[in-house]
């Protein structure tokens, strides 16, 4: 007999409770890989929060980004400041309101993220490789399904603070 053979079949409830205990834990280790990454280009992990927002939808506002990454309207005026002076961000006038002014990602900010991401995202797919199409599929159906339940979460904790 092996050793498998002795131990328990795993359940749906298991496995879902070794889900949840491994989470807290990546997810440190990601927010450790932001800290650094913002160190390094000389923000701080807010701001990286917000290159993150506009790399994946592009041209905002800067209430819309306030909003998106939890910040009163002067404390997101101050992070566009820093990312400005980082060379990261450009404020750019609305063409249709000359009191509207968005906020759009540099090509050279851009670049720097994905810089710092190349180790990250080479080993990602590597990782990924050994995965199948269905496997896949679940993946990428988790990280829906939990970005949705998180945002859900943030929005109640700032409705309840």
């Amino acid at each position: 007999m092996t050793v498998n053979e002795h131990k328990p079949p795993e359940t749906s409830q298991s496995l879902t409770a070794q889900v949840i205990e491994a989470l807290p834990d990546w997810i440190t280790h990601l927010i450790q890989i932001n800290s650094l990454i913002a160190a390094r280009m000389g923000v701080v992990v807010t701001d990286f929060h917000c290159l993150h927002a506009l790399q994946r939808d592009g041209l905002t506002t800067a209430g819309a980004l306030a909003e998106r990454v939890g910040l009163t309207p002067g404390s997101a005026s101050r992070m566009i400041d820093r990312l400005a002076a980082a060379g990261c961000v450009r404020r750019v006038p609305d063409p249709l309101s000359r009191r509207r002014i968005f906020i759009e990602p540099t090509d050279r900010g851009l670049e720097r993220i994905n810089d710092y991401y190349a180790g990250l995202t080479a080993r990602t797919r590597e990782d990924l490789a050994s995965f199948d199409d269905d496997e896949l599929r679940t993946l990428l159906r988790f990280i829906e399904v939990f970005r949705v339940s998180a945002t859900a979460e943030v929005r109640q904790l700032r409705s309840t603070s």
